[in-house]
Parts: C-alpha cells; sequence; structure tokens
C-alpha cells in the first residue's frame, strides 16, 4: 500500500502524523502492518503546490482487494478526503494498493498492480525499501528493479494483462 499526505489534519497534525494515524486506523480494519517503509518527501503531480509525505506498508488482510480498496477509501474520508472535483489536488490522505500477493486484479474501479506505481518515484522507492523483492506481476521485475529503472531514466510500460 502506498501512503501520501500533504495537508495538515486540524486533529493529527502534519503530514507525516497523517500517515502514521492512518497506519493506526487501517490496522482496525482486518488488516495488519507488518512492515512500514520510512517517510519520504516528494513533489506533487499536478497544480498542488504543497509537498508530499509518502510511504509505503506492507499490509497483511483477509480481504479481498475490492473489500479492501473500500475499506482504505473509509479511512481516507474519516480523514477529510474528498472524492469530487480536481484530480491531484491537495488532500490530507491517499491510500492505494499497488501490489497484492495474488498478482493482477482487475475490476470496473480497480486494478493492480496500480497502472502508474513504476512511474513514480515516491512509491517506488519506499516500496523498495520494504519489499524490494516484490514482483510486478506484468514486467516480472522486482520493485527494487523498477526503482533502479525508474532512477536510471530505463522505464516502459509493461504490456497490458491479459
Amino acid at each position: 500500500m502506498a501512503l501520501g499526505s500533504n495537508q495538515r489534519h486540524p486533529r493529527h497534525g502534519s503530514p507525516s502524523a497523517i500517515l502514521r494515524a492512518a497506519l493506526d486506523e487501517v490496522r482496525r480494519r482486518n488488516c495488519r502492518i507488518d512492515v512500514v517503509s520510512p517517510t519520504v518527501r516528494s513533489r506533487p503531480i499536478g497544480p498542488s503546490q504543497r509537498v508530499y509525505c509518502n510511504s509505503a506498508a506492507l499490509v497483511s488482510t483477509d480481504l479481498e482487494p475490492r473489500a479492501l480498496l473500500e475499506e482504505l477509501q473509509a479511512v481516507e474520508t474519516l480523514f477529510g478526503r474528498r472524492r469530487q472535483g480536481q484530480r491531484w489536488r491537495s488532500r490530507t490522505l491517499d491510500l492505494d494498493i499497488i501490489l497484492w500477493s495474488g498478482g493482477w486484479w482487475g475490476d470496473h474501479s480497480l486494478v493492480i498492480p496500480h497502472p502508474e506505481f513504476r512511474n513514480r518515484d515516491f512509491v517506488l522507492g519506499p516500496a523498495a525499501r520494504i519489499a524490494g523483492h516484490w514482483r510486478d506481476p506484468l514486467s516480472g521485475l522486482t520493485v527494487r528493479q523498477l526503482h533502479y529503472r525508474l532512477a536510471k531514466g530505463l522505464t516502459r510500460s509493461p504490456p497490458p494483462p491479459r
């Protein structure tokens, strides 16, 4: 799971504190947090001007991907996330499922692996620190290899799932 925040929260405070509080809330929702990466700062994508705090967590759960997404979106809402309006705007909390131990998964509103994770250093960097051996089911590359390729400018999109 990738986590991001670039707004203060009246109860939890700074973006890095929001990420810690969000992990506590995810733990309360049939999820075990196995390991969490250090927090990194990154520039925003799109029109937002605020710097993000980003992290990654390895989560174990019996929930299927769709049910997990619903729980993560409920946590985002609890922290003040609103889904209408401009894409890539500032937000108190963003939680994304990046990879899943079951490989590829998709429906009308969720695709795993996350379609953009291979192109985002703020996802790959933290993920490589805690799950560098995990493989992208589409490219066959590990998270560590994907991060290296992105840093060296060697990325290219994998083929679409079959």
